[in-house]
């Protein structure tokens, strides 16, 4: 039995699912106390502490003036990677920027009779710092992280973009996430890595600069730092472990939801993979595929750890049911694995990410389509968004009242401040209307 099974037919059947689910949220109390005494550490030592860690935990010759990456290495990475590799890098690139184009918002205005004008003014912040993980001792660099978080913040305007990345062994970056930097014009990148590379980041050190926001995906202590940081700086969100739902009917091919449910398995082994159908055969099919494929998928044993752990086949009397069940649990990504994904899609209230059909797979948009791939997870998609222009954006409102306005409504405003015991306030108004 690759995963629990589970009869779905009304909400408080989700109640030991939610209850298990809910542990991925800290699964180590004390990671937080560790992370503590690293920020303290790089607020105090700088540059000396990012190299002392970096010693410690990837490269045990690493020094201090060893943290910036020269422009050289950046160009030279292009010619490291095969050609295809970089086509594919550059149409996905493309395809990214595209879909980001769209989210631009813009400065509005409205004037009023009285001669009121009030307005939105929308301005990127100058300046972003990107994690970038390495991946298995960066042999597996995530080269999509770093254009799914480079691309927005371009897009948005941000004129300062800062990627790190915690080097290999020989104190090198993989050629991958280089030759992607050097596509996206990116040049000011840093070897650290871990939660002391997130202090850098906001706190600042001799060689590197502070930035105003926090984004890219990392491990719990990466995740930990942005969270305790939040107010010196902004971040783009806490995430958790990834997560897939696959919402199926009888027409979807058991091989290929196991597959998708793999996808995510593979990751982490807190990773959530769950299947919810109405059909009791395919149940039984997909389960019988997971066992098949665990034995030939090269992270068999972190998917297996996943779906036995976090995992869920559930059963429901119906279709209409099974979107009750989806809404419920507020997935990072859904597939609607069904005949007519658009008859139910109108229904879909909370869910990171939407993938329409059986032909349209979860690492369509990981990789390629264009959508961004940061989303929530842990259920909070129910509030909260994909990763965006707008996440490196900033609004200020404007007001500009000419003296009739604030003659006509000054003893409303100073009534209002009274009320509020704020005196300065309502002669503030007054004393203009004197």
């Amino acid at each position: 039995m690759p995963c629990p099974s589970l009869t779905y037919q009304r909400p408080e059947d989700f109640a030991p699912l939610f209850k298990k689910l809910k542990a991925r949220e800290n699964p180590d109390q004390a990671v937080e106390s560790r992370v503590r005494a690293i920020l303290e550490d790089v607020a105090s030592r700088g540059d000396e502490a990012l190299a002392e860690y970096t010693r410690r935990f990837d490269c045990p010759s690493f020094t201090a003036d060893m943290l910036p990456v020269p422009a050289q290495d950046i160009a030279d990475a292009l010619a490291q990677i095969p050609a295809d590799d970089r086509a594919i890098i550059e149409e996905a690139i493309g395809n990214i920027r595209s879909f980001h184009e769209s989210q631009k918002e813009k400065s509005w205005w409205t004037t009023r009779e009285d001669g009121t004008i009030l307005g939105q003014m929308v301005r990127p912040v100058d300046s972003v710092g990107l994690y970038v993980p390495g991946g298995q001792g960066g042999e597996t660099p995530l080269i999509s992280s770093l254009l799914m978080n480079a691309i927005p913040a371009q897009v948005a305007g941000v004129e300062r973009i800062v990627a790190v990345s915690p080097p290999r062994a020989d104190g090198t970056l993989n050629p991958y996430i280089l030759a992607a930097a050097a596509l996206l014009g990116i040049t000011e990148i840093y070897r650290t890595g871990s939660a002391w590379s997130i202090a850098a980041m906001a706190l600042g050190t001799a060689t590197i600069a502070p930035v105003d926001v926090l984004a890219g995906p990392g491990n719990i202590y990466v995740t930990t730092a942005k969270r305790l940081l939040v107010g010196q700086v902004g971040i783009d969100m806490i995430a958790g472990p990834s997560e897939i739902v696959i919402l199926a009917d009888k027409t979807a091919p058991a091989s290929w939801l196991a597959a998708d449910m793999l996808s995510q398995a593979e990751h982490d082994p807190l990773a959530a993979s769950i299947l919810v159908t109405d059909n009791c055969d395919l149940a039984e099919a997909v389960k019988k595929e997971l066992v098949r494929q665990l034995e030939i998928l090269p992270r068999g044993e972190i998917a297996r750890k996943a779906l036995a752990d976090w995992g869920s086949v559930v059963v429901v009397p119906d279709m209409a049911a099974g979107v009750e069940a989806v809404n419920l649990l507020a997935p990072e990504h859904l597939e609607l694995a069904v005949a007519d994904p658009w008859a139910l899609l109108g229904d879909i209230r909370h869910a990171g990410a939407i993938f329409m059909g059986t032909a349209c797979p979860e690492p369509v948009g990981d990789y390629f389509a264009g959508p961004n791939h940061v989303l929530p997870t842990l259920g909070t998609a129910r509030f909260s968004s994909a990763l965006s222009v707008e996440t490196f954006t900033k609004k200020s409102s404007v007001i500009a009242a000419p003296a009739a306005y604030t003659r006509r409504h000054g003893a409303k405003i100073a009534r209002l401040a009274r009320l509020e015991g704020l005196e300065a306030h309502a002669r503030s108004v007054e004393c203009r209307n004197e």
